[in-house]
């Protein structure tokens, strides 16, 4: 599914918010968005949400053999989906052109930049090494994946710990959490990500754009850089000519930038340690706010018990007597009975349905009989009829007319069915009547 374009109308007034230094969200030219860091109930699980972009990240290991050319260091790999979930027009199971630009970009800036020590992660030389894996899926795209995605990759590594490992000999061992604590990571650096969207060939420059102000820039511009004022990579797409001064003023801006996320993520890491030792409530549950609909929890609210059988003896003396409670049932009429206030029931009359059903009975078989006369007498004047007159045949065309003297036909006796009929409702009839008269 393709995503929706935006409209000329849109566009327009984009560039227009843009040209008068103003932007949607009410954020200046050099402001970044709201940032929140949440970490799951196990280490290396952490959700970035910067604005309404949300990445989780999540860490694994496992022993495998080193690469031929490097015995004794070990292995990080990155790798990033984007999932239909996040954005309607991302496509499952295809890598699409964007993905394959941040994938590159994300491992440039955590692999190539040497943030992680990765002699630390042999085990034995060119046997056995820690292979670091870094899974990231974004949740919600609304702009700036790029960055998002880098500050949850950092985040979640410096949050993993891997299982403690003996070489005795040959024979190496995992041991498990409850056996061992689990180690961290060596980390040299925090290498992080900071985009620039660039308007009308460079003139007009945003940092952090949205979704929307991705569609209408021109150019991006992103720099990966530490709390240490090194560029870790640098990166320019779109195809604008950008000047030394421009690309100056924007790793100014990145140093600035970077320390103040660099701050906020080693709070976030230590808050949560914090917790975790004193054995507190953690994870991502513990991290949804109250009062939403999606925290499942409220605040709650003291009880005073004190003086209670007091205040329900007050209750009680206060409050309206009961109303009275019919013990015997009220029997109106034979057959029917009733507890309690209500409308009385109807069904005691039954001698004067029955007779209402009779009535209707003994209508109804005279109606038949008179019917079955009325047709008797009918087929005897037509048979008269037959047998005056002659039956005349004529032809219009020939004009021949041949008359034929009718021959006796035999009487037509009554049909039985009406015998039965009418022997059936006699019967039915007589039987309800001595019923009626055993009743009584």
């Amino acid at each position: 599914m393709k995503e929706t374009p935006l409209s000329n109308c849109e566009r327009r007034f984009l560039l227009r918010a843009i040209q008068e230094r103003k932007r949607l969200d009410g954020r200046q030219c050099y402001d970044y968005r709201n940032m929140r860091i949440s970490f799951g109930p196990e280490h290396g699980c952490c959700v970035v949400e910067l604005g309404k972009t949300r990445v989780l990240g999540q860490v694994s290991c496992e022993l495998v053999p080193p690469k031929p050319n490097r015995a004794t260091e070990g292995i990080l790999f990155c790798n990033l989906e984007l999932s239909p979930m996040a954005a309607p027009g991302f496509e499952p199971g295809r890598q699409s052109e964007l993905l394959v630009k941040v994938n590159r970009l994300i491992e440039r800036c955590l692999r190539n930049s040497k943030c992680i020590d990765t002699e630390s992660l042999c085990v034995v030389a060119g046997e056995k090494v820690w292979q670091i894996r870094v899974d990231l899926h974004l949740l919600n795209h609304d702009g700036n994946i790029i960055d998002a995605a880098s500050i949850a990759g950092i985040v979640a590594l410096c949050h993993f710990r891997r299982p403690d490992v003996s070489v005795q000999g040959k024979e190496v061992t995992v041991y498990s959490p409850e056996e061992r604590d689990p180690v961290p990571l060596s980390i040299h650096h925090m290498p992080i990500c900071v985009s620039f969207a660039f308007f009308q060939q460079g003139t007009y420059l945003l940092v952090d754009p949205n979704e929307r102000e991705e569609r209408v820039m021109d150019g991006l511009l992103v720099i990966a850089m530490n709390k240490h004022r090194e560029i870790c990579t640098i990166q320019s797409s779109g195809g604008i000519m950008l000047l030394k001064d421009q690309v100056l003023r924007c790793s100014k801006i990145t140093a600035v930038k970077v320390a103040e996320i660099t701050e906020l993520i080693q709070k976030a890491l230590e808050n949560d340690q914090k917790v975790r030792k004193e054995g507190g409530k953690f994870g991502f549950a513990e991290s949804i706010p109250n009062q939403k609909i999606t925290a499942f929890k409220m605040d709650s609210a003291a009880v005073d018990t004190n003086n209670v059988e007091e205040q329900a003896e007050e209750i009680i003396t206060k409050a309206d007597p009961p109303s009275e409670v019919f013990v015997k049932p009220i029997l109106h009429t034979p057959g029917t009975a009733q507890i309690g206030e209500g409308i009385e029931n109807a069904w005691g009359d039954l001698e004067e349905s029955e007779g209402e059903d009779a009535a209707e009975e003994e209508g109804e078989s005279s109606t038949t009989a008179f019917e079955c006369q009325r047709t008797e007498t009918e087929d005897t004047s037509v048979m008269n009829e037959a047998k005056d007159e002659p039956i005349v045949l004529s032809d219009s065309e020939e004009e021949e007319v041949v008359i034929l003297e009718p021959q006796e036909e035999p009487k037509k006796t009554r049909p039985q069915t009406n015998l039965k009929q009418e022997n059936t409702s006699k019967k039915a009839f007589n039987k309800k009547r001595r019923k009626k008269r055993a009743s009584r």
